[in-house]
């Protein structure tokens, strides 16, 4: 393990400029993404251009899950999925309940996985939340939705987890 490491840090020295794309690889096992549902490599290949696809896809959505947490920032897609949970609950209580869960897991100041959001959004998220309604969360999850798609989709669509899904 120490020397696979190793061997990787000494390529990396070498070559500077592929230190954007270096991870030492994440010793936890990986999600495997369910496997009755592999898409066609024709499917996958719309998600470069679809993030909405992707999300949408389970196979997709688990896949770029995986790739996000080898990059350490998976907290993005958890906060999407929840709060696409959260906007298809009926029962009032049900839905004050999931907001307090969400807003204490991805929003809150130093909550174990804070979402990158301006100060503006979480104040009107904040608002939001004194009396929950589906919409509580939708400039939250625009915001989190459009980081994904400019900064982490194009990530993925270079990665190994990708390319793997297209040949």
């Amino acid at each position: 393990r120490a020397k696979e490491i190793k061997t990787k840090l000494g390529t990396l020295l070498q070559k500077p400029d592929s230190t954007i794309d270096f991870i030492i690889p994440y010793p936890e096992k990986q999600e495997k993404p369910p496997k009755a549902q592999k898409p066609s490599p024709e499917e996958a290949l719309q998600w470069r251009d679809s993030l909405e696809k992707l999300l949408q896809n389970p196979y997709g959505l688990t896949s770029f899950r995986s790739f996000l947490r080898s990059e350490f920032s998976e907290e993005n897609a958890e906060f999407w999925v929840a709060c696409e949970d959260y906007k298809k609950t009926k029962s009032p209580a049900k839905m004050a309940e999931k907001a307090k869960k969400i807003y204490e897991e991805f929003i809150q100041t130093e909550a174990p996985k804070e979402v990158n959001i301006d100060h503006f959004t979480k104040a009107v998220t904040m608002k939001n939340l004194v009396e929950p309604s589906p919409t509580s969360f939708d400039m939250a999850q625009k915001r989190i939705f459009a980081l994904m798609e400019k900064d982490s989709l194009p990530r993925f669509v270079r990665s190994e987890f990708y390319h793997e899904l297209i040949k």
